[in-house]
């Protein structure tokens, strides 16, 4: 964990869709990746945006794109989301049958493969994947909506996939996204997660980039 970059992954699910550009460029600086929630209103109870958003997103920013699939039947997307500009790919245990083949389809591509796991999913389950892994997100919300408040037992979860991967792959990266504030960050980092994906907290601000830089002078002793 001492030598994983802590990230700053502001979510555009919190943004302002009327002035995305705008917003975009105002934290581009100070971010760390872009974070794109996709949602197929079947496995997560809301729609949100697919390719023609992704390829807008790659004119706006230079940024890696990290996409969220929150989709049924990932298997059938992975390859166009890729080639739509995602750099990091990530997709949910709970949604699939073919984890291992999802994660091959994604790293032989030349994306970064990530597994998301919803609060009530055990890490365990994991073990068997984690050496194929780039990183696992945690969600600790119920994904869907943002605004949520953090779940409290998912903190105990980022400390045991942060010990399961030590165990394992000791590189890899722990994603958070949900409910993640001023005031629960420092213990979110020292739990074990790098990668702090946060929407509300940045875009909701009346200064987004001001927002990350008080979240980087938060943690910057960690």
């Amino acid at each position: 964990m001492k030598n994983l970059k802590i990230k700053i992954a502001p979510s555009i699910l919190s943004a302002d869709f009327s002035n995305l550009s705008r917003d975009i460029k105002a934290i581009e600086a100070d971010a760390d990746l872009i974070h794109v929630d996709v949602m197929d209103g079947h496995f997560v109870p809301n729609i949100s945006f697919g390719f023609p958003v992704m390829k807008a997103l790659e004119k706006i920013t230079k940024l890696p794109l990290y996409v969220h699939l929150m989709i049924s039947n990932p298997e059938l997307y992975i390859e166009k989301f890729i080639d739509a500009g995602a750099d990091i790919l990530s997709f949910h245990y709970e949604a699939t049958v073919h984890v291992d083949m999802l994660i091959t389809r994604i790293k032989n591509k030349g994306a970064k493969a990530f597994l998301a796991l919803n609060p009530h999913t055990p890490v365990e389950n994991l073990r068997l994947f984690l050496s194929k892994l780039d990183g696992v997100l945690l969600m600790t919300v119920n994904p869907g909506f943002g605004g949520q408040k953090f779940i409290d037992y998912c903190m105990n979860k980022i400390k045991l996939l942060r010990n399961l991967a030590n165990e394992i792959k000791p590189d890899l990266e722990i994603a958070v996204d949900g409910g993640i504030n001023l005031e629960n960050i420092v213990d979110i980092v020292n739990s074990g997660a790098n990668v702090i994906i946060m929407g509300s907290e940045i875009f909701g601000s009346s200064n987004p980039a001001e927002m990350i830089l008080k979240i980087k002078e938060r943690i910057k002793n960690l």
